[in-house]
This record gives C-alpha cells, sequence and structure tokens, in this order.
C-alpha cells in the first residue's frame, strides 16, 4: 500500500528524534515521560490522573507497587491460568509426562505433548502480558522484563519450558525492586538458571554417581562445566570488564560445584535447589585474590556475598539501569552517582531507581523520545494506547515472535537488548507498522476467548493480509477499530507537530495506524 511505504519512509528519515529545547518540562510533558519510562505508556485518561495525582508522588507510588491495588478483573484473569500457579515440581512432572506420552510415535501421545507445551506457554505469555496491559503496578511490570533479561534463560532448551513461569514467580518477580544480593542469590538457586546454565551437571574431578539398583547412575554428570560461573561474572554482576580472569572463572565454577537440583525429587517432594556435598570440589581455590579453601555450599553463597558487594557490579548494574532508563550511552556522572548509591544502600534497587528518577538526566529534554522502543516495549505500549479489550494474546506473542523478540525466547544468556541499534531496521519497522494498521483496524482477533484453540496463531501473513484489508482469521471475534481522536489525546505532546499534520491530511480510516505507527510513537 503506497500510505504505508510513505510511511516507512517518514520512520527512516526521522529516525534520529528532534531534540527538544534546553528549557523545563512541562507538566503533561513530565506525566507523559513517567509513563513512558517508568511504565508502557499511557492509556486514555492517565496523563490526567498522573497529573492530578503529582508526578513525584506517582514515583513513590510505583516505587512502592505492593501497596497499589491490583484491578479485580486483571485477578480473575490471572488466577484462571494454572501454569502460573503450579509448583515447580507439578510443572515438571506434567512436562516429563507429556513428553514420555510422545515417545512411542504414538499420535494421542504426540498431541498431548503438544497441547501440554502449548498450554504452559501460552498462559505463561498470557500472565506476563495481560500484567503489563493492565496493572497499574507499571514500574513492576518493566523492573520484571529488565531483569528477566539480565537473568535470561531460554525456554526453548529442554526442560526449562516447564520452569519459565515458576523461574518469572519465584525467582524474580519478587526481589524486581527488592535487593540485588536477594536476587542473584534467588536466580542462581532456581532450577530453571541451573539447567539452562548447566550446573546441575557440574561435578568435581573424580565424581562416581551413585548406582540405582539395574538402572545405573541416578543422574547425569559430565565433569567441570564453567558455563554458570562465567556468565554469573560477565553477565549478572561483575561485567565483562569486571577484572577476572579465566582462572577465577575456573575457581568459580569449582566453588560451585554441587549446586544442583535432582528431577525425580522435585518431582517426588517439590524440592528444588540442592546442595550435593559429594558432587562438590572440596579444594582450595584462588578467586578473585582472595585464599578460598573446602566450606562446601558456603562457599558458593559467599562467592555470591562478593559479588554483589563488588563495586565493579555496582557500576555494570548501574550502567545497565541508566542505559534502560535514561538513554543508550548514558551519561557517566549518573552512572558513577547510581553506582555510589548501589554500595551505599547494599544493592537496594528501589533505593538505585529513586536516584535516578530523581536525576537531572532522567528529566533532560534532550532525554524525552530518545529510546527506541524493544518489540516488546512497542506492543505492549500500542495494546495501552490502542485501549482495546485483549482477551486474546495470541496476536500479540505472533507479532513479538515476528518482530525478532519472541517472548521468553532469547536463547544467548545476554537476554534481549534494549538499544536502537538493536531494533532499528527497515524490515522491522515494515512489520511494526504491518501490526500497527491491523490493530488500529480492528483486524487482530483480540476479542476471541481464549478457549477457542482452532485459531491459529497470528503470523507475518495473517498479519500482511489484516494490513491489506482482508478479513482477519475468526474476523467475527475482531476487535472495534481504534478512535484516532482519542489516540491522539491519549498520546498527547509524544506526537509531533509533523506527524498530528500527515495525520489530519490523511483519511479518516487510516488515522489510528498512522499514529501508531508513527516515529513518535516508536520512541519513548
Amino acid at each position: 500500500m503506497k500510505w504505508m511505504h510513505r510511511l516507512l519512509l517518514v520512520a527512516l528519515a526521522f529516525s534520529a528524534h528532534a531534540t527538544l529545547q534546553a528549557r523545563e518540562l512541562g507538566t503533561d510533558e513530565r506525566a507523559l515521560h513517567v509513563l513512558n519510562r517508568l511504565g508502557y505508556g499511557p492509556r486514555p485518561g492517565d496523563v490526567e490522573r498522573v497529573t492530578a495525582f503529582g508526578v513525584e508522588r506517582y514515583i513513590d507510588a510505583q516505587l512502592h507497587s505492593e501497596a497499589i491495588a491490583v484491578p479485580p478483573a486483571l485477578t480473575q484473569r490471572l488466577d484462571g491460568l494454572a501454569a502460573i500457579h503450579q509448583s515447580t515440581g507439578a510443572a515438571l512432572a506434567q512436562f516429563e509426562e507429556a513428553r514420555k506420552a510422545a515417545k512411542n510415535d504414538d499420535e494421542d501421545g504426540k498431541k498431548l505433548r503438544r497441547e501440554t507445551y502449548q498450554r504452559m506457554g501460552l498462559e505463561t505469555a498470557e500472565a506476563r502480558l495481560a500484567r503489563a496491559i493492565d496493572s497499574p503496578r507499571q514500574l513492576e511490570e518493566v523492573m520484571v522484563d529488565f531483569w528477566f533479561n539480565h537473568f535470561n534463560v531460554f525456554a526453548g532448551k529442554g526442560l526449562d519450558r516447564a520452569f519459565i513461569a515458576s523461574y518469572e514467580r519465584d525467582a524474580i518477580r519478587p526481589h524486581a525492586l527488592g535487593n540485588f544480593r536477594e536476587l542473584l542469590g534467588a536466580t542462581a538457586k532456581h532450577p530453571a538458571m541451573l539447567f539452562y546454565l548447566d550446573n546441575w551437571l557440574s561435578v568435581a574431578p573424580g565424581y562416581q554417581p551413585p548406582q540405582r539398583r539395574g538402572k545405573g547412575p541416578a543422574n547425569q554428570a559430565n565433569g567441570l562445566n564453567e558455563n554458570f560461573a562465567r556468565e554469573v561474572m560477565e553477565l549478572h554482576t561483575l561485567g565483562v570488564d569486571g577484572g577476572y580472569t579465566q582462572q577465577d572463572v575456573t575457581a568459580l565454577a569449582r566453588m560451585l560445584t554441587g549446586w544442583t537440583f535432582l528431577p525425580r525429587e522435585l518431582i517426588r517432594n517439590d524440592t528444588g535447589f540442592q546442595f550435593d556435598a559429594r558432587r562438590h570440589d572440596d579444594g582450595d581455590k584462588q578467586w578473585l585474590g582472595r585464599q578460598v579453601s573446602g566450606r562446601g555450599r558456603d562457599e558458593g553463597e559467599m562467592a555470591l556475598d562478593v559479588l554483589a558487594a563488588h563495586p565493579a557490579t555496582a557500576r555494570h548494574i548501574s550502567y545497565q539501569l541508566a542505559q534502560y532508563f535514561v538513554a543508550d550511552v548514558p551519561p557517566p556522572a549518573l552512572v558513577d552517582r547510581l553506582a555510589k548509591r548501589f554500595q551505599s544502600s547494599q544493592g537496594d534497587i528501589r533505593a538505585v531507581l529513586a536516584t535516578l528518577f530523581a536525576s537531572a538526566e532522567f528529566w533532560d529534554p534532550a532525554t524525552v523520545g530518545g529510546k527506541f522502543k524493544t518489540p516488546y516495549q512497542y506492543v505492549v505500549s500500542a495494546a495501552r494506547a490502542a485501549n482495546l479489550p485483549v482477551v486474546n494474546v495470541r496476536p500479540l506473542i505472533g507479532t513479538l515472535a515476528q518482530l525478532g523478540m519472541p517472548l521468553y525466547g532469547c536463547a544467548t544468556p545476554d537476554g534481549y537488548k534494549n538499544t536502537e541499534a538493536a531494533w532499528l531496521n527497515p524490515d522491522a519497522l515494515t512489520r511494526r507498522i504491518n501490526f500497527a494498521t491491523a490493530l488500529a483496524s480492528g483486524k487482530l482477533p483480540l476479542a476471541r476467548p481464549d478457549d477457542d484453540a482452532a485459531a491459529p496463531a497470528m503470523g507475518k501473513a495473517q498479519l500482511e493480509r489484516a494490513t491489506d484489508g482482508e478479513r482477519a482469521a475468526n474476523a467475527r471475534w475482531a476487535s472495534d477499530p481504534v478512535d484516532p481522536t482519542q489516540l491522539a489525546n491519549t498520546l498527547g505532546g509524544t506526537i509531533s507537530a509533523q506527524t498530528r499534520t500527515a495525520v489530519a491530511d490523511s483519511q479518516p480510516a487510516l488515522r489510528a495506524a498512522l499514529l501508531l505507527g508513527s516515529p513518535d510513537f516508536m520512541r519513548h
């Protein structure tokens, strides 16, 4: 469509955002800024509510989100998603039952496996998206996404398909605004991380697994594995320039031998993390300039204590937070202040964020609209701004995959990037505009009941057909078109005068799509 091609050219031409003049932000601009950075953008009426409440009070409320009531409708929806409430052991038992049923090439067994895997994945994704779109605890949802990427595990790796829901629920979410050392420990001990980075199989040299009568070894063991130790230092704490050596990686891997979980115990007794002293390398180690004697599990706990309190960790985490909330290349002075607050507060995430949100750098008009939205941020913010009931999240899940950011689908331990360089390219813009057009015109089956499993996922072909004006699959469940006037009012000053002129000069049926597909809306 010619208009879509023009929109793409405009988006590319104005990919470098226009810097605002050095001045104080107006009241509505401040409200929009916090809604876009501390959350996933405004819904209708949000700017007015934040302005009336007070921007500073809103920030403080978001930092203490446990006091914010969750809407009953969202609570009811989450209560109906079995996968996010299952214990880790129950989820693994269900996963293993489905996997075993499919081993004999039995069609019924394959169907059970397929349906089990799909249900686990769909319900986990639905919970995440429903919260991101509908929860008033917006900063909590932003920090869950931030920390999941920081401590990434890949849902496509074996048993982790069964562990993702409990990993987010038990390791990430409770500590998203809490203490970094507690967060680090929770992720390090969860079966999802132990499995993903192979530490569950890491053992001391010469370890001999116990024999089970007539059944061989009780558990696999592959010798010393350094994957987890390397990523704990390189990604989770010190950073790639954190001053450690390969010798330190090996030493930490030895210190973490025995940190494992036993699948049969997990299924039988819901026993997750275990320390197996038989697997542990109890020899002396030299690590980060320290002499470490054999102390069993305490060696690993001491290592996490040291890493969480290390100045390099404070700087690494502070840089990432400043990059996420302020600019792709954050101001060094801001990073320094955040690192000092991280250390003085002993890793209090809430305290570091409070310092960040009170900083002159965060409120600098030059930073407004300076971050290019990730696909996740773009899709969720579009759903919020459009203000359409999202009963069926499958079109959103499919769109995220098409945009290169499948939910829980990052295979590498460094997680998804949040910088412009990672996501701004012509193909990605075209797909975003396809999604914007389909959403704005009401051609996504968002109103379809969750139990209508016969409907296909929303892939590239479906988005293109919806963009070209064909009826969406299950069109009876399509949404109403987005009201462009309400949308423009919701987005307020984030939409430039140039874009508003282009929208006003277009056909009424295209105006909402032009707003959601504009270069202005792709930034926050």
